[in-house]
């Protein structure tokens, strides 16, 4: 029953992403180009208005801080690795079920990619180790203004959250101009935050959204590599988020289906519009891109939905630091691989 309800999550997840067009490879490589805002001001919007509706939940007791821990060369490394994966390859760890059942083939080459990204993360997991650097801790601004919830903590959030709720609207006018008027990503920026919300609810899952920990828990599964160090740490995240994942995977067929979208393709409009028509250049910087990926991931501890989004609604040092370095290496890769290099 309780893998039914992650099932269900799932869905419920890849519907909300669907819905925006957040999963889409043209949205995704959109942003590397600044042509497309709508990742970027849905996030926002999720965490400024998740990160007050998040307080006001841990005041009241329903819920406790999650938050990862800050390795300065590793979160930051980690971050510009998988930006430059994330620009590359067009999909996020959890957008890329929902691509795949809504027919693109990319999306599964970049989910195999994954898989070998995470079997390499762990071989060489005895090594990266000492690299990451030191442990600076778990540090939020909560922590940072004393570790209550003070006024001053409060009205800092408060203002923090409509600050990036107006910054969202304000990315939105520069769609507007670029043709892009669809409010969309209102509704699921929305349903996002509060789906992550109710899931750090003390009652029932208790955890935030994530992604990324279920490539190398599948990937080392199939490679029969589990008899490591770090094997271990991913079981409880890593099956939580396959039944996710699955769920996602099941709303992006869904989605597709009912509103007629569904297709089989491998070329994407905006990578035939800078890279061409070629079939195996796609594969191999699908699988490449997934590769990367997912090894910055691991190195960062994170992705876009477990880093980014609910770190962000934490307000938490480690996931703002990997955000500004996945967007250097992300929005870097994407003039270097896009714009410099067009067909």
């Amino acid at each position: 029953m309780e893998n039914l309800i992650i099932i269900i999550i799932g869905i419920v997840f890849g519907l909300l992403i669907s819905y925006a067009g957040l999963n889409k490879f043209n949205t995704i490589a959109g942003l590397a180009v600044l042509k497309d805002f709508t990742v970027a001001k849905t996030i926002m919007l999720v965490i400024g208005l998740g990160s007050i509706v998040l307080m006001s939940e841990m005041a009241g007791g329903g819920a406790v801080f999650h938050v990862k821990a800050l390795y300065l060369v590793g979160t930051a490394l980690g971050g510009v690795i998988f930006g430059i994966g994330m620009a590359i390859l067009g999909y996020c760890p959890g957008t890329l079920p929902i691509s795949l059942g809504q027919g693109s083939l990319d999306a599964l080459w970049g989910i195999i990619g994954g898989l070998v990204g995470g079997i390499l993360y762990t071989a060489l997991y005895p090594v990266i180790l000492p690299l990451l650097g030191e442990n600076l801790g778990k540090g939020t601004l909560f922590t940072l203004m004393g570790s209550n919830f003070s006024l001053g903590y409060i009205v800092a959030v408060i203002l923090i959250g409509i600050a990036m709720i107006a910054g969202a609207f304000i990315l939105h006018q520069l769609d507007v101009k670029n043709g892009n008027p669809s409010r969309r990503w209102v509704v699921t920026g929305i349903g996002l935050a509060l789906l992550n919300v109710l899931l750090f609810y003390q009652g029932w899952q208790n955890k935030p959204l994530g992604a990324s920990t279920s490539y190398p828990y599948v990937g080392d599964s199939i490679a029969c590599v589990t008899n490591n160090a770090y094997y271990p740490g991913l079981i409880g995240s890593g099956s939580w988020q396959v039944w996710f994942l699955l769920g996602a995977l099941i709303a992006g067929l869904i989605y597709a289906l009912v509103t007629g979208t569904f297709r089989w393709r491998l070329i994407q409009e905006r990578w035939a519009e800078y890279k061409g028509e070629s079939k195996s250049r796609r594969i191999v910087w699908a699988f490449i891109g997934g590769v990367i990926l997912i090894f910055g991931a691991r190195m960062a501890d994170g992705c876009t939905s477990g880093h980014i989004i609910s770190g962000g609604m934490q307000f938490a040092a480690s996931s703002y630091v990997f955000a500004i370095f996945t967007f250097i290496g992300f929005l870097s890769t994407g003039y270097l691989f896009y714009t410099r290099n067009r067909k």
